[in-house]
């Protein structure tokens, strides 16, 4: 499997010569999923959800599926009629010749004054976990957790302890449209090994349209 990172949440992984992309939203490039078989939401907000980018990717592509939990799905159900698979918590699925587990219910606390939204993650062929706007735990060990590094609901120390909790061999940073290129270096010495530690994971960070084999 091969990973590209998109700007902010968003990634492609691409296997056997078809395409699966989490996460396109506003802060995404505008093509971020022009090219996918099957594109995965997490949430209704708009840095993870653009209904033109679904629309630019649906219209290249006559093929291409969305699966996402209800809270989106009732929103585009209508604009790409048979195209949006409803999920939530314990479904499993194939898309795109990827095995895909659903995770978690609840988008993380902001303030407990903004009312919480839904929110599901998604596992990818039993090795790459996409958590969305959550730290949830997939309740098995996972090879490649793309990390939520920065985010107005969370900050360094939930992140570092998350990825201890879940152990993977490899952290990827994803959400990460609001740190500046110089703030980055402050996060890369917290994640890395000159910091806290992340119970041995490997720390990634790679730029939009960089690319990694998994």
């Amino acid at each position: 499997m091969n990973l590209t990172k998109h700007s902010h949440a968003c990634v492609r992984l691409e296997k056997d010569g078809r395409t699966l992309v989490i996460d396109p939203g506003g802060f995404s490039e505008q093509d971020a999923a022009v090219g996918a078989d099957a594109v995965l939401i997490t949430h209704e907000h708009p840095d993870h959800f653009d209904e033109g980018r679904l629309r630019a990717a649906l219209d290249a592509n006559p093929a291409a599926e969305i699966w996402t939990l209800r809270s989106v799905a009732e929103q585009i159900s209508a604009a790409f009629p048979g195209r949006v698979h409803t999920v939530g918590e314990g479904d499993a699925f194939t898309a795109a010749g990827f095995d895909v587990q659903v995770h978690g219910q609840m988008h993380a606390v902001i303030h407990p004054d903004i009312p919480r939204i839904t929110n599901v993650g998604y596992l990818v062929d039993g090795s790459v976990f996409h958590p969305g706007d959550a730290l949830t735990l997939p309740g098995r060990p996972v090879d490649t957790l793309l990390v939520p590094v920065m985010a107005p609901w969370n900050k360094v120390g939930e992140i570092i302890d998350y990825v201890r909790e879940i152990g993977p061999r490899r952290a990827l940073d994803v959400h990460d449209a609001l740190l500046t290129g110089l703030a980055r270096p402050v996060y890369d010495r917290m994640l890395g090994p000159d910091g806290p530690g992340v119970a041995g994971a490997d720390h990634l960070r790679l730029d939009p349209g960089e690319s990694v084999g998994l």
